[in-house]
């Protein structure tokens, strides 16, 4: 894939083919929801159908992101994350909320490219297909960039942004096999827009911002499988990443910065996650939609 300098000048580009949106095509728009009952299309609207693969899906936001999937309609949920014992209590209540689906989990480490690609092999095994995914899965480190050395600063590129294209394109490569289509949405951060303060934290600003400009790139080049790509950048959200006693003056700074003065809550993403797989996003493409309560007015 890359050219030695000396070839540059006899290298042949690589051309990037678009969608033409035409009848029957995976680009061609959704019927118009006129088509059925007024009283059934808010459901419809907001309906996420089909299969799911949620990495991180262990985490406090993986679980309120696989939850609200299944509560729009996805039939197989598959969580990949590395925590087997804390997913294992999560995929249990899931199963009892929703007994009609099929809600599993996989051990994996997404910067693992074999593992990878077997673990979306298995949920094609298991499920048959995979018409969304949901990349959590990531890492958060501070430390002053003068202290920061190279196999730290790979460590959190690599999950944050390697990891989450390896399972992006081993799904896409299952969609374009059935030539089903489908859509991924990333997590992104506001990280990625502003420099956070008071804490350094170099590389994962680089890592978020690098997603941002991955999920336009992918979206570029996957639309015309039907594939839609798009980002969400939360702000500080209310989780275990953002405790401990530790945190406090940090804390008061980012709640002094933010107009609504709180932390976001983890339920409080699904919302736009449910929109952007449902028919209500069918538009949005190589978008990253921000969502942190005004944080980046005043970060």
């Amino acid at each position: 894939m890359t050219t030695e300098r000396s070839n540059l000048t006899t290298r042949i580009l690589p051309q990037i083919t678009l969608g033409d949106g035409s009848p029957g095509s995976l680009t061609a728009p959704p019927p118009p929801l006129s088509q059925i009952p007024a009283t059934s299309r808010a459901e419809e609207r907001f309906r996420v159908t089909g299969n799911a693969v949620v990495t991180g899906g262990a985490g406090d936001l993986g679980f309120a992101t696989s939850r609200a999937l299944l509560e729009h309609g996805v039939e197989g949920l598959m969580i990949f994350d590395m925590n087997p014992t804390e997913a294992q209590a999560k995929i249990d209540l899931l199963s009892s909320e929703f007994p009609d689906a099929k809600v599993r989990f996989l051990k994996v480490d997404i910067t693992d490219e074999v593992g990878v690609d077997a673990a979306v092999s298995e949920t094609i095994k298991q499920f048959g297909s995979i018409g969304a995914l949901v990349n959590l899965a990531g890492m958060v480190a501070c430390g002053h960039a003068l202290d920061w050395s190279a196999e730290d600063w790979n460590r959190v590129v690599n999950v944050n942004t390697i990891g989450g294209f390896l399972v992006a394109r081993a799904v896409a490569r299952s969609m374009i096999e059935r030539g089903i289509g489908g859509n991924m949405t990333f997590i992104a951060s506001v990280s990625a827009h502003s420099v956070n303060f008071p804490q350094p934290q170099v590389s994962y600003n680089v890592s978020k911002a690098g997603v941002v400009a991955m999920v336009k790139s992918l979206a570029g080049e996957w639309a015309r499988y039907g594939i839609r790509v798009n980002s969400i950048s939360p702000g500080y959200m209310d989780t275990i990443l953002n405790e401990g006693e530790g945190l406090d003056e940090a804390r008061k700074l980012w709640l002094s910065r933010n107009p609504l003065g709180r932390m976001g809550q983890p339920d409080e993403l699904t919302g736009a996650v449910v929109m952007l797989a449902s028919r209500a996003g069918t538009y949005f493409n190589g978008s990253d939609l921000l969502m942190d309560g005004g944080q980046t007015l005043f970060m």
